[in-house]
């Protein structure tokens, strides 16, 4: 019986972003609602994407890799 094949993430595709390099980039929390209360500094610093944390790499690869033919 044949494998089953990785279906794409696609929630996960859209949050995410790979860098040539293939690291795995995400914007940062607290930037969407309930603004008014956060200093200009904050919001600009939320607005930046940042590295996926190295223990969530392996499984967000994982879920995205048919999309971008990475990990195989």
């Amino acid at each position: 019986m044949p494998k089953r094949k990785m279906k794409t993430h696609k929630a996960t595709v859209k949050r995410i972003k790979v860098t040539k390099t293939g690291k795995l980039m995400r914007l940062r929390t607290n930037a969407r609602h309930k603004l008014a209360k956060k200093s200009s500094k904050r919001k600009r610093r939320n607005e930046k994407l940042v590295l996926v944390a190295k223990p969530d790499r392996k499984r967000i690869k994982r879920l995205i890799a048919p999309a971008l033919n990475i990990g195989r």
